[in-house]
C-alpha cells in the first residue's frame, strides 16, 4: 500500500498523532479500481490512469482510456483482416513446383520489384539456386498471396511481415485459424474487463468528487 501511495495509485493517507497510516473506504475503493484497470489496459496504464486520477487531471484519464479503446479497435480490425485473408487463402491452389520471381510475380499481378520489396521487409524469404536466383517454394507461394490479400486491404509492409511470420511459425493457415480463434476470445475478454474497469473508475470518481462528470478537472 505504501508503494501504492508512492506512486499516486492511491491517495495519500493521513496519519495518526504517532505517524501511522489510516486507509479509508476511499483508499479501497482506489485499490479496487486499479486492480480492475489492470487486466483492460495492462499495469503501466493503469497506474498512468489512477496517478492522473489523483493529480486531478481528468481530460489526461480520459485520453488515456480512449486510447485504450482505439488501440483495441486496431486490433479487432486487423484480426477480421487475417481471418479473411486465411479464409480467402484456403481456395488458391497449392503450388507444387518452385516458382522463378517472375513466374510469381504474374501468379499474383504484381511487378517483380514488389515481390524484391515484400522480401526485404521480410514476408518473403526464397531460397537461391546454384546461380543465385531467387526460388519461390510452396510456403513461400502461401506467404506471397497472404500478403498480397493484406496489401490490398491496405496493411503496411512492417505489420504484414508480423502475421506472415505467425503463419510460418505456425506450420500453414490451419493451424494459425485456431491461433484467431483463441486471439477472438482474448479481444473479447479484453472488452469486458474495459468495460467492468469503467464502471469502478466511475464509481471511484464520483466517490473521490462528487459531481467530477460535470467539469473538465477533478476537484
Amino acid at each position: 500500500m505504501r508503494n501504492y501511495e508512492q506512486s499516486g495509485f492511491i491517495p495519500p493517507a493521513a496519519r495518526t498523532p504517532s505517524g501511522y497510516r489510516v486507509y479509508t473506504e476511499v483508499h479501497a475503493a482506489a485499490l479496487r479500481t486499479f486492480i480492475a484497470l489492470i487486466p483492460a489496459f495492462g499495469h503501466a496504464v493503469a497506474g498512468q490512469i489512477m496517478s492522473s486520477v489523483h493529480a486531478g487531471a481528468l481530460d489526461d484519464v480520459l485520453l488515456t482510456i480512449d486510447r485504450g479503446h482505439e488501440q483495441l479497435l486496431r486490433d479487432r480490425e486487423t484480426l477480421n483482416s487475417v481471418s479473411r485473408a486465411v479464409h480467402d487463402l484456403a481456395d488458391f491452389e497449392p503450388v507444387l513446383e518452385p516458382r522463378s520471381i517472375g513466374e510469381l510475380a504474374r501468379r499474383l499481378g504484381v511487378t517483380a520489384a514488389t515481390l524484391r520489396a515484400w522480401e526485404e521487409a521480410g514476408i518473403l524469404v526464397p531460397d537461391r539456386d546454384p546461380a543465385g536466383y531467387r526460388v519461390f517454394r510452396a510456403e513461400d507461394v502461401r506467404d506471397a498471396e497472404l500478403a498480397h490479400l493484406l496489401r490490398r486491404g491496405g496493411y503496411p509492409l512492417a505489420r504484414i511481415a508480423l502475421v506472415v511470420e505467425q503463419v510460418r511459425t505456425a506450420g500453414g493457415t490451419d493451424t494459425l485459424a485456431t491461433a484467431l480463434v483463441d486471439w477472438q476470445r482474448r479481444l473479447n475478454a479484453r472488452g469486458l474487463a474495459m468495460l467492468a474497469a469503467s464502471a469502478q473508475l466511475d464509481g471511484y470518481l464520483s466517490k473521490l468528487r462528487p459531481g467530477v462528470h460535470d467539469v473538465g478537472r477533478l476537484g
